[in-house]
C-alpha cells in the first residue's frame, strides 16, 4: 500500500465519522468542503491529467447546478431523477464547446476558456431563455426523496456529498491504472511523442474534458440540493480560477495536494467570516511562494503509472540507437 492510498484511507474514515464528532455549523462548512473537493478532483483529471489549460471549469459546476434547479422548480421533477441530466449535459456541452479549439494549446486554449465563462456567466445573468431567474437565480428547490423517505437533513446531504466524492476518487484511481490515464500521462508529458506512438491526442483531450465536467455536473446538483437555490455569482470566473489555482497550487494529479487546496481556498474563509473577501489576496500570495518555493505543487504527485515493460523496452532501444552511432 503506497502513501497517497493511506491517506486517502485516513481521510475517508475522519470524513465517514465527522458528522458524529461536530455541530450543525462545522456539518455545514463539511459539506461546503467534501462538493468543493469533488470540483477540484474533477478539474484535475482536465489540467493535472490531461494538461489542459481550462480556466472555464466552473461552467460545468453551474450546469449541474442549474439543470437540477431548473428541472426540479420549473417542471417538478424529483431531484433524484435530475441527477442522470445534472451529469450528461455537462458532458454534451463540454464536447460541443471543447471540440472546436481541443486543437489549441497553452495560452490559446486558456483565453477561449475564460470567453466561454464569461458568456455563460452572461447567460445566466441575463435570464436568456426564460429560466435561469436572472441575477436572483433560481429558490425553492425541494428535498431529496428516496423511496418515499426525504433526504432533508444536513446530516443527508453531508453523506450524499460523501459519496460523490468516494465515487470520483474510485474513478480517478481507475482512471490512473487504465490505458485512458497512462495515455493522459503522456499527452501531458509531451504530446508530440504521444502523437507519435500512435495515441490520438483530440480523442484523449475530449474525454479527459467530458469525464471532468460530468463529475463537475454531479457535484453542482448536490450544491443546488445543499442551498435550496442558486445564483449566476456563484459559477463565475473567479471560481473557475480557485479551481485552477488549487490544482496548481496543491500539486497537479496529487490527492493530498487537491485536498489542501480545497480546504485553504474553500473552508478557512468559512471559519474566518471577517477575512472571506480577503482570500483572493491571500491565495495570490500563496500561488507566487509556491511557485517561487514549490514549483511543482505544495504536495506534488510522484507518477508510477508508467509500464515497467515501456520503460525497459525504451532503455533498449536508446542503447541499441548508441550502439549504431558507434558503429
Amino acid at each position: 500500500m503506497n502513501k497517497t492510498t493511506i491517506i486517502a484511507t485516513l481521510f475517508l474514515c475522519v470524513m465517514a465519522v465527522f458528522p458524529f464528532i461536530v455541530d450543525s455549523a462545522w456539518l455545514s462548512i463539511g459539506i461546503t468542503f467534501l462538493v468543493f473537493a469533488v470540483v477540484a478532483f474533477s478539474q484535475d483529471i482536465i489540467l493535472g491529467r490531461a494538461g489542459i489549460f481550462n480556466m472555464g471549469h466552473a461552467i460545468f459546476f453551474g450546469l449541474g447546478a442549474y439543470t437540477t434547479a431548473i428541472l426540479n422548480v420549473h417542471f417538478g421533477m424529483e431531484i433524484i431523477y435530475t441527477l442522470p441530466f445534472a451529469i450528461i449535459i455537462p458532458v454534451i456541452i463540454s464536447i460541443l464547446l471543447a471540440g472546436p479549439i481541443i486543437h489549441l494549446r497553452g495560452d490559446y486554449l486558456l483565453v477561449a476558456t475564460i470567453g466561454f465563462n464569461i458568456i455563460f456567466e452572461q447567460v445566466l445573468s441575463n435570464d436568456v431563455f426564460g429560466l435561469t431567474g436572472g441575477p436572483n437565480g433560481i429558490f425553492g428547490i425541494d428535498v431529496v426523496r428516496i423511496f418515499g423517505y426525504e433526504l432533508f437533513s444536513d446530516t443527508s446531504i453531508y453523506y450524499l456529498a460523501f459519496g460523490l466524492l468516494v465515487i470520483t476518487l474510485l474513478i480517478i484511481r481507475n482512471l490512473d491504472t487504465s490505458a485512458y490515464g497512462r495515455a493522459l500521462y503522456y499527452i501531458h508529458k509531451d504530446e508530440i511523442a504521444a502523437k507519435s506512438m500512435g495515441i490520438n491526442v483530440s480523442y484523449y483531450k475530449l474525454f479527459a474534458f467530458a469525464l471532468g465536467a460530468g463529475i463537475a455536473g454531479a457535484a453542482g446538483a448536490v450544491f443546488a440540493i445543499q442551498y435550496s437555490a442558486v445564483s449566476p455569482e456563484s459559477f463565475n470566473f473567479m471560481q473557475s480560477v480557485m479551481f485552477f489555482a488549487i490544482v496548481l497550487v496543491g500539486g497537479s494529479a496529487s490527492l493530498p495536494g487537491i485536498i489542501i487546496g480545497t480546504f485553504v481556498m474553500f473552508v478557512l474563509p468559512e471559519l474566518f467570516t471577517e477575512f472571506k473577501e480577503s482570500r483572493y489576496l491571500i491565495f495570490g500570495a500563496a500561488m507566487v511562494l509556491t511557485m517561487i518555493l514549490r514549483p511543482n505543487g505544495v504536495w506534488p504527485a510522484k507518477f508510477g503509472n508508467i509500464p515497467k515493460f515501456l520503460k525497459e523496452k525504451a532503455l533498449k532501444a536508446a542503447k541499441a540507437s548508441k550502439a549504431g552511432e558507434d558503429k
